[in-house]
């Protein structure tokens, strides 16, 4: 049976967007630090950005124009499998973070083991994948959403 990625990713996001920003706001430690590594991203020079795109097993990227904030409308959104753009010009992030969970099902990759729970939290709250079937951490986070 064919799944409607797109609309039920954007439904379940917008349903459980508030409450994970509460519970990542209140973590501190690791997942702060995390956290904070990946707001400095948004900041990085296109030169860089495109570097690191090509060292990146798994990824979605946004281009913004040159002093445009995070409210501005992207210029390019994208996948990157592999160092390798397979897929730009998306219509939005959330877009492409479903399509990449359709690529990565239909070319059977294992999720990255940096980002398994990210990708487990995508796969089986977000997109209601296979829920009876979560790791305790995932498990947990499902708990207090």
């Amino acid at each position: 049976m064919a799944v409607p990625l797109e609309e039920r990713f954007i439904a379940q996001l917008d349903h459980h967007t508030s409450q994970l920003i509460k519970i990542i706001r209140a973590k501190g430690g690791a997942t702060h630090q995390k956290t904070a590594d990946i707001m400095t991203i948004l900041d990085q020079d296109l030169d860089d950005a495109q570097g690191d795109l090509e060292q990146q097993t798994i990824a979605v990227f946004v281009i913004r124009r040159g002093g445009g904030g995070a409210q501005e409308p992207p210029e390019d959104v994208g996948i990157v499998i592999e160092g390798v753009t397979v897929l730009h010009e998306l219509s939005s992030v959330a877009s492409a973070c479903a399509l990449l969970l359709g690529l990565i099902y239909v070319l059977n990759l294992a999720y990255p083991k940096p980002l398994r729970f990210s990708f487990e939290v995508l796969q089986k709250i977000i997109m209601q994948l296979e829920q009876q079937k979560m790791s305790p951490k995932v498990q947990n986070l499902c708990v207090r959403l």
